[in-house]
């Protein structure tokens, strides 16, 4: 993989553990600006209602994608420093990726944040733009 594919997944990664600390942004009033102006922009049903419920929500997922991005970084890393022998570590993170955007884009629409479908189809792009232009996943010959 190209020193540009490698850096343009790096920052693909750093994306994904910013959004995280946004979601975590929403436990406490000081620092939930960045979080409403997130839920602002989708547009939902209701106005945001941080309640102890939400704020708690918002704790655990921003957490686990924080995490993610940060797995993601280390698997990612980790295939590219296994070379050909790192296709099945590829094979696994983008199922990971599919995963994520099967599940939570059709939940984003069902709950009334359709708008939602939009920056999750951003993030799958960017991220299987230097997978598939890179040829990771094509099985050796």
């Amino acid at each position: 993989m190209s020193s540009f594919w490698r850096n343009w997944l790096t920052v693909w990664c750093w994306a994904v553990g910013v959004f995280g600390v946004v979601l975590v942004g929403g436990v406490f009033d000081a620092t939930s600006l960045p979080t409403r102006l997130f839920f602002g922009i989708l547009n939902g049903p209701a106005l945001l209602d941080l309640d102890a419920q939400a704020r708690f929500s918002l704790g655990v997922l921003g957490a686990v994608t924080l995490g993610w991005s940060l797995t993601l970084a280390a698997a990612i890393g980790a295939a590219i420093a296994l070379g050909e022998q790192g296709r099945p570590t590829w094979v696994l993170t983008t199922a990971s990726v599919f995963a994520w955007f099967l599940i939570d884009t059709p939940l984003s629409i069902a709950t009334g944040y359709g708008l939602n479908a939009i920056p999750n189809l951003i993030f799958l792009v960017a991220f299987l733009t230097p997978v598939l232009a890179s040829g990771v996943l094509r099985a050796p010959r």
